[in-house]
């Protein structure tokens, strides 16, 4: 997740401190995400332990972000937000956000059914790659200028603390488990 040191700069608030939010974390892990991605393409093809053990890490940044923002992120843009670029509505960003998440893991899985470094487990990581560049540029467009546009700085400082503090205490992994997008909606709604 994020070293301590990097708090201020993203903007979680220590006094004195800048206070932007959780909208600079999402950010800054999209690039993290993107990141270790073109790493996996520095790694030499051969060196399987290399390539599991990059995409262990990539596997987890996945995960525990798509679950932080399901769980903190999603019902406050439910309640605040109105629908931003091309969205139709808040409703609509939301159910597509949880249907990218469960694509996104869906790829995922079909990695691990791949020795790393084969034909078969590259195709695998091309596909959650382009999965979750396409949920990201999404997300960036829509999702997230809407929460800024409608979010006091109080609320998004609220939710980058949630965010770290569950990310970091899912450091080394959790289950992944899709979630009916319309059913999130409702729960939140």
């Amino acid at each position: 997740m994020l070293p301590p040191s990097d708090h201020r700069r993203i903007g979680t608030g220590r006094p004195g401190g800048r206070r932007h939010g959780h909208h600079e974390l999402i950010l800054f892990q999209h690039h993290e995400q993107r990141r270790t991605f073109a790493l996996l393409d520095e790694i030499p093809r051969d060196d399987t332990a290399a390539l599991a053990a990059v995409w262990k890490r990539l596997e987890v940044l996945l995960e525990a972000h798509a679950e932080a923002e399901e769980r903190f992120f999603c019902p406050r843009l439910l309640d605040l937000g109105r629908g931003a670029a091309d969205a139709d509505s808040v409703d609509e960003e939301v159910e597509d956000a949880v249907e990218d998440h469960n694509e996104i893991r869906d790829a995922v899985r079909r990695v691990s059914g791949h020795e790393a470094g084969s034909d078969a487990w590259w195709q695998a990581v091309t596909d959650a790659r382009v999965a979750n560049s396409d949920h990201m540029a999404e997300e960036e467009r829509q999702d997230l200028a809407d929460f800024r546009r409608n979010a006091d700085l109080q609320t998004r400082h609220d939710i980058a603390v949630q965010f770290i503090g569950y990310e970091n205490a899912h450091a080394y992994g959790i289950e992944p488990v899709d979630e009916d997008p319309g059913d999130h909606v409702s729960r939140h709604s």
